[in-house]
C-alpha cells in the first residue's frame, strides 16, 4: 500500500482514459495539491476523501475526465469553476492546461483562501479566485456571458446547476454538469430548464471510473442563445424553486 501522502502515478490510466498524461512537474503539482488538501482538511473540512487512490480517482481523475476531449483542445479557453470548494475541478485543470485562464468561485471565504494559497504555492499563474454567490455573479456584467466553458460539480440539482452556469457562458460556449447517476426523467426535466436559459443538451457522457468501477455522467450543455436577463434569479431562489 502507498503511504498516505503518496499519490499513485497511474500514467497508463491517464493516457488511455483522457489521452493526457502528467509530466513530472505536473505530477509533482498534483502531489502538492493532495498534501495541501489533506493537511487543510483538519480545520476546513474540505473533503471526506483522503486516501490516495480514492483521492486520485474521485478528485483528480474525475475532474479531468469530466471535460472529455476538451483537455486536448489547443485553443486557450476562459473557464469558470462554480462552487469550487477545495478547488475541483478547477485546480487539476489549471495544472493540466496552463494556457487556459480559470476563475474559481465559491461562497465560502475560507475555501477560497485555501484555493488562493495552494495556487500560489504550486505556481499556478492562470488561476484567479472569487468569493461570491453565483446568482450575483451571473448578473455581473464582468462575468455574465464571458466564459467559454463553465464547470459545476456536486453543487445542486441539475436544473439549478444549469441556471447557475449558462448565464456565465458566452454564445456558442459550453457548460458541463458533473453528476453521478442519471435518469431519462432527469434528461426530460433538464431539457425544459435549459431551453429557458438559452441552452440545449449537447450530449450525455456516461463513463466508468477506473478503480472503483463507479458510474459517472457529465451533461454537456451548449449555449445556443443569450440567456434572458431574468436569469439567474435572486440568491436562494433557484434552489428553492428549480426550473
Amino acid at each position: 500500500m502507498p503511504d498516505l501522502a503518496s499519490l499513485p502515478t497511474l500514467n497508463e490510466i491517464w493516457q488511455t482514459t483522457t489521452d493526457w498524461c502528467p509530466t513530472p512537474t505536473q505530477q509533482s503539482q498534483l502531489q502538492s495539491l493532495y498534501i495541501a488538501v489533506i493537511t487543510a482538511n483538519k480545520t476546513l473540512n474540505l473533503t471526506r476523501i483522503t486516501e490516495p487512490e480514492e483521492f486520485w480517482e474521485k478528485h483528480l481523475w474525475d475532474s479531468l475526465r469530466g471535460i472529455g476531449d476538451l483537455i486536448q483542445n489547443t485553443a486557450p479557453l476562459q473557464v469558470i469553476d462554480i462552487g469550487t470548494g477545495a478547488g475541483f475541478p478547477g485546480l487539476p485543470l489549471a495544472i493540466a492546461r496552463t494556457d487556459w485562464q480559470l476563475t474559481l468561485v465559491d461562497s465560502t471565504a475560507k475555501k477560497i483562501g485555501f484555493v488562493e494559497s495552494i495556487a500560489s504555492e504550486i505556481g499556478l499563474i492562470n488561476v484567479r479566485s472569487l468569493v461570491s454567490r453565483i446568482e450575483e455573479l451571473g448578473q455581473d456584467r464582468q462575468h455574465r456571458h464571458q466564459s467559454d466553458l463553465a464547470l459545476i460539480r456536486a453543487v445542486a440539482s441539475a436544473n439549478v446547476c444549469a441556471e447557475y452556469a449558462l448565464p456565465l457562458v458566452k454564445l456558442g460556449g459550453t457548460a458541463i454538469l458533473y453528476r453521478g447517476n442519471w435518469t431519462e426523467a432527469e434528461t426530460e426535466s433538464l431539457e425544459l430548464a435549459v431551453a429557458k436559459l438559452g441552452g440545449e443538451i449537447a450530449k450525455i457522457d456516461r463513463f466508468t471510473t477506473p478503480i472503483s468501477n463507479s458510474i459517472r455522467h457529465c451533461i454537456w450543455l451548449h449555449k445556443a442563445a443569450d440567456t434572458h436577463p431574468y436569469y439567474p434569479r435572486a440568491v436562494g431562489i433557484p434552489n428553492l424553486k428549480p426550473l
